[in-house]
C-alpha cells in the first residue's frame, strides 16, 4: 500500500515542487496541500495521512503548534518537519510538540524521499546536519549539571532490556539495528520502544533517543 503524505507550506512553488517530487516515487500518495497551520490540522483530520510534510514559519498558526494540534487528534501521524538549516528556534520546540524528524529545504530529492518512508516507517527522519545538531546539543546537555530534581526518575522503572534500547536508541540505531544487536525480532523492539514511550511519558522516539543521551 502506498504511503499517504500531506504536504503543508505556505509557498505555492514549495508546494508544488514536493507535489511534483513524491509523484516520481510509486510507493506515495499525495492526499492533499495545506497552505495554513489550521488547514493543515483540518485536512489531517479528513484525509488521515501517515506523514505529514510540515513547513514551520507560515503566518497565523505557525508549524509548531499546527503539528501538536494534529497529534493530539492523531498520535499515530508521523510528522516531518522541513525546516532551514538557521531555525534553531523553531527545531526544537517542533522537538517538543512531537515531530518525528527534520529535513533541511535544500536536501537531495533522494534525501527528502528516504525521509518521508522512513518516518513512514517510524524510524528517525535527519537530514544529517541536523542529526548532528540535535546529537551535540543533547551531548552538551548531558555534560551540563542540572539542578537537583524533585520528580520521579524517569529510568526507574525501566527493565534491564529496556534500558539497553534506550540506549541503542540514543546511539541513533532502527528498529532492524537494534533487533540484530540484541538478538530478538522487530516486533519485540517495536514493544520495547512502546513500553519506554509510556515509562518515560515521551512523545516520540526521537525525544526517547535524546532522553538516552542526556542520562547515559
Amino acid at each position: 500500500m502506498s504511503v499517504r503524505v500531506l504536504i503543508v507550506d505556505d509557498q505555492q512553488l514549495v508546494r508544488a515542487g514536493l507535489r511534483m517530487l513524491c509523484h516520481t516515487d510509486p510507493a506515495l500518495e499525495v492526499v492533499g496541500e495545506a497552505a495554513t497551520g489550521r488547514e493543515a490540522i483540518r485536512l489531517a483530520e479528513q484525509l488521515a495521512p501517515e506523514v505529514v510534510l510540515m513547513d514551520l514559519r507560515m503566518p497565523g498558526m505557525d508549524g509548531i503548534r499546527a503539528t501538536a494540534a494534529i497529534l493530539a487528534a492523531r498520535p499515530a501521524t508521523r510528522v516531518l518537519v522541513l525546516t532551514t538549516f538557521d531555525d534553531d528556534d523553531h527545531l526544537y520546540p517542533a522537538l517538543a510538540a512531537g515531530a518525528a524528524g527534520f529535513l533541511v529545504k535544500d536536501a537531495s530529492p533522494a534525501e527528502l524521499l528516504a525521509g518521508i518512508h522512513r518516518a513512514a516507517a517510524g524510524e528517525q527522519a535527519f537530514t544529517p546536519e541536523i542529526l548532528q545538531r540535535v546529537v551535540e546539543a543533547a551531548v552538551q546537555a548531558r555534560t551540563t549539571p542540572a539542578p537537583p530534581s524533585t520528580g520521579p526518575n524517569p529510568m526507574s522503572g525501566l527493565t534491564p532490556r529496556e534500558t539497553e534500547v534506550l540506549a541503542l536508541l540514543a546511539d541513533g540505531l532502527g528498529n532492524a539495528e537494534i533487533a540484530v544487536r540484541l538478538h530478538v525480532g522487530v516486533t519485540t523492539v517495536k514493544t520495547h520502544i512502546t513500553n519506554l514511550l509510556s515509562k518515560t511519558g515521551t512523545a516520540n522516539r526521537l525525544q526517547l533517543a535524546l532522553l538516552g543521551a542526556r542520562l547515559s
